[in-house]
């Protein structure tokens, strides 16, 4: 499998694991190449793959966009500490549920434990990165970045 076909099954798979995890109807915009670094602005989860595909996996959003995913799935507001925590729990189902659906396509990858980031935080180290923004009816919006690495 060549690089461009991980990175499109890769990408395909995280799109089908937001919208089975997610509990809104989402819309997923096209995919965009994107330089480092990336600016990372509010909250958000990083989370390593090794395997068939080397690389990490950032899910950012913000403190409504989140709380309103957690709400959605717990049936009762999310803050402070619980929303951090909930932040890196969503990335882990998303990125675990990644790792199923590629199997299945013949792509091996295996998820470090989720990195929560709070706050403004710069990430670089990376050649390549794509950027997919998915918008979450009226409750804001995500971003997934996969950054590859060679």
């Amino acid at each position: 499998m060549t690089v461009s076909q991980g990175i499109t099954e890769v990408l395909n798979g995280t799109i089908e694991s937001v919208k089975s995890i997610i509990p809104f109807d989402v819309h997923i915009d096209s995919p965009s190449l994107i330089e480092a670094p990336l600016i990372q602005a509010e909250l958000g989860v990083l989370i390593g793959m090794t395997g068939d595909m080397k690389g990490r996996l950032v899910i950012e959003g913000n403190h409504q966009s989140i709380g309103s995913i957690g709400e959605k799935m717990f049936g009762m507001p999310i803050e402070g500490e619980m929303l951090e925590s909930f932040t890196g729990e969503l990335a882990n189902m998303i990125a675990g549920n990644l790792a199923t659906v590629v199997s299945q396509r013949e792509v091996s990858i295996d998820i470090t434990p989720p990195t929560v980031i709070v706050g403004s935080t710069k990430i670089s180290g990376f050649k390549k990165a794509f950027r997919v923004p998915v918008e979450l009816n009226e409750e804001g919006s995500l971003q997934l970045i996969l950054m590859v690495e060679d």
